[in-house]
Formats: structure tokens, C-alpha cells, sequence
């Protein structure tokens, strides 16, 4: 759960960038931060533009293992990720989940951000035996080496979103487990309960712009927020 937050809302126009915004939570954070009056401009990092437009949006293909130097920045929103499967190795799923968001919160860092969210996984474990979560758990740790003012983590369960919508492969395990979940996931604790990505986005960006030190969100928290 959050460990502290600070009350006063940030005092000038904020300038963000996200990494994966063509992703299912990606997407929503997107759509969020653009709809945000207290937002001057957003950065879309990507290897593709999204297809949405908007006066603030400016879209920047780039290489995330080569990023160039960033716009001035105050926020950084990371939402890049993959599966192994879809990747198509383990060192592959890497070069996404850790590498290239580590590589843009540096990137945005240098630009002079100092707010960092991150949509991790419940589980997530830098000790795990799992190669997933240890991944993930990796990243998180990584991300708090870096020391930025505020670090916000979200560790959702598994989430509910239209994939296929998105133009990106339908993950058959996810969507016989959201059919099953739906069923049954109100007898699951509340922190393992299926969640929308929309609530995922929504929790980071209302939660981020007034966050201080480390603070972690899990799906019970998230289904709060949103």
C-alpha cells in the first residue's frame, strides 16, 4: 500500500511522458493523461506512433536500447510489457520488462523528471524462483535504486481488457482465467481479484502527482482508486 503521499497538488503545468502506450493499461494512461487540465504536454515513447491524436500528444519512435535525449520532463509513466511466449525468449521478455523501462525511467530522469510510475505484476519478486516475477521484482528494485522523489508501483492481478481490440495477440491462458475469475474471483482475497486495466491506469494517475517516496499499489488498492 502507499507508504506516503503529500497533499498539495503540483504547481505548474505538467510535462509526462509514457512508455507503452499501446498496451491495455497503456492505452488508459494515455487517454488520462491527455483529458488531465493540469497536463501541458505528453510524450509517447514507442516503436510504432498510437493511433490516437491530440493538440498535447507528441509521439516519439524511438529504439528503447538507444533512447535519444528526452524533452524536459516532470512525470514518467511506465507501461511497457510482453510474454515470454510473445517475446520469444527469456532474454528477449528482458529487453522489454526490464531493460527498455529501466532505460526510459534513466531517460526521463536526465530530462529532469522526478516522479516514476510503473505498472509492475502482483508477485513481482526479485527472489522469486519464477522468471516472470523475478523479472518484475527486478525492476522494481532497480527503478528504487534510482532515488526519484516519488515511485509509484502498481502490482495488479490479472486484468481485465480487450486485447484483441488492441490489435495485440490474445493471451489464451489470460482470457480463460478472466471467464473462470469472473465467476468466482469474489471469493478470492481482494488483492488477487481480477481488475480493469482502465482502474489500473486511473490509480497511477491520480495517485502520482502528489506521491512522495516508494509506494506500492496492489489490486485491492487500485480497485479503490478507480
Amino acid at each position: 500500500m502507499p507508504t506516503n503521499t503529500a497533499s498539495s497538488p503540483a504547481h505548474h503545468p505538467r510535462r509526462v511522458a509514457i512508455a507503452g502506450a499501446t498496451g491495455l493499461v497503456g492505452q488508459h494512461l494515455l487517454e488520462q493523461l491527455l483529458a488531465d487540465e493540469t497536463i501541458s504536454q505528453v510524450y509517447a515513447l514507442g516503436r510504432r506512433e498510437p493511433a490516437l491524436r491530440h493538440p498535447k500528444l507528441t509521439a516519439l519512435v524511438v529504439d528503447f536500447a538507444r533512447l535519444p535525449t528526452l524533452p524536459a520532463l516532470d512525470e514518467v509513466y511506465l507501461a511497457l510489457g510482453t510474454t515470454i511466449r510473445q517475446a520469444g525468449s527469456q532474454g528477449a521478455f528482458r529487453a522489454v520488462d526490464f531493460e527498455a523501462n529501466l532505460a526510459t525511467a534513466q531517460a526521463a530522469l536526465a530530462a529532469g523528471a522526478r516522479r516514476i510510475a510503473l505498472v509492475s505484476a502482483a508477485g513481482a519478486n526479485a527472489n522469486s524462483r519464477v522468471f516472470y516475477n523475478r523479472t518484475k521484482g527486478e525492476l522494481d528494485n532497480a527503478l528504487m535504486a534510482l532515488a526519484p522523489d516519488a515511485l509509484l508501483i502498481a502490482r495488479p492481478a490479472l486484468l481485465l481488457g480487450d486485447r484483441g481490440a488492441l490489435g495485440q495477440p490474445v493471451r489464451r491462458l489470460e482470457s480463460w482465467s478472466q471467464q473462470l475469475l469472473l465467476r468466482v474471483g469474489h471469493w478470492l482475497p481482494s488483492g488477487w481479484r481480477p481488475i480493469a486495466a482502465e482502474d489500473v491506469a486511473r490509480a497511477l494517475t491520480s495517485t502520482l502527482p502528489t506521491s512522495t517516496g516508494v509506494s506500492i499499489l496492489g489490486s485491492a488498492e487500485m480497485q479503490d482508486v478507480g
